[in-house]
C-alpha cells in the first residue's frame, strides 16, 4: 500500500480516486443527465410501448381463451342436457317397445292357452263319452253276468229260474 501512495505522489497527483475529485463533478452530472434522458426517451418511446403491446396482446389472448372456454362449457352443458333428453326418450321408447312386446306375448300365450284348453275340453268330452260307453257296456255285461250267476247259484240249490226272471231280479236289486 505504501508503494501506491509513493507512486501517486511521484506522478504529481493526490492520493484520492480521480473520479471523486470535486472538479469532475460538473461533467459527471452533465453526462448523467444526458444518459438518463436518452435512456428515458428510449424506454418511453421504443421499449415500453412494445412491452405494453405484448402484455396487452397476452391479456387479450387470455381473455379470448377464457371466453372460448366459457362458450365451450356452455355447449358441453347443452350437449349433456340434449344427451340426457335423448337418453330419457330412448328409455321411454324401450319401455314402450317392451310393454308392446309383453302385451303381444301375453296375447299369444292367452290365445295358445285358449286353443289348448279347447283341445283339452274336446278330448275330455270324448274321453267322458268313451268312459260312459265303456261303463254302460260294463254295466250291461254286469247285469247279464249277474243274471247268469244268479241262475247258476240257484241251479245249485235246485231252483230253476228263467233268464228273464233272473234279469228282472238283478235289475230290481241294482235300483235299490
Amino acid at each position: 500500500m505504501m508503494y501506491l501512495t509513493v507512486a501517486a505522489e511521484a506522478a504529481g497527483g493526490s492520493a484520492a480516486f480521480p473520479p471523486f475529485n470535486s472538479w469532475h463533478f460538473p461533467s459527471q452530472l452533465f453526462w448523467l443527465t444526458v444518459l438518463f434522458g436518452v435512456l428515458y426517451i428510449a424506454l418511453s418511446r421504443f421499449i415500453l410501448p412494445k412491452l405494453g403491446g405484448v402484455i396487452e396482446k397476452r391479456g387479450d389472448t387470455i381473455a379470448d381463451a377464457l371466453d372460448e372456454a366459457a362458450r365451450l362449457d356452455e355447449e358441453a352443458k347443452e350437449a349433456k342436457k340434449a344427451q340426457e333428453l335423448h337418453l330419457a326418450e330412448a328409455r321411454a321408447k324401450a319401455r314402450e317397445t317392451a310393454d308392446k312386446a309383453r302385451a303381444k306375448v301375453d296375447a299369444e300365450i292367452a290365445a295358445e292357452t285358449q286353443k289348448v284348453d279347447a283341445e283339452l275340453s274336446e278330448r275330455l268330452a270324448e274321453a267322458e263319452q268313451r268312459i260312459q260307453k265303456v261303463r254302460s257296456d260294463a254295466l250291461s255285461n254286469v247285469e247279464s253276468i249277474a243274471a247268469d250267476t244268479t241262475q247258476t247259484i240257484l241251479g245249485r240249490f235246485g231252483v230253476s229260474v228263467s233268464q228273464a226272471d233272473a234279469k228282472a231280479a238283478v235289475a230290481r236289486a241294482a235300483k235299490s
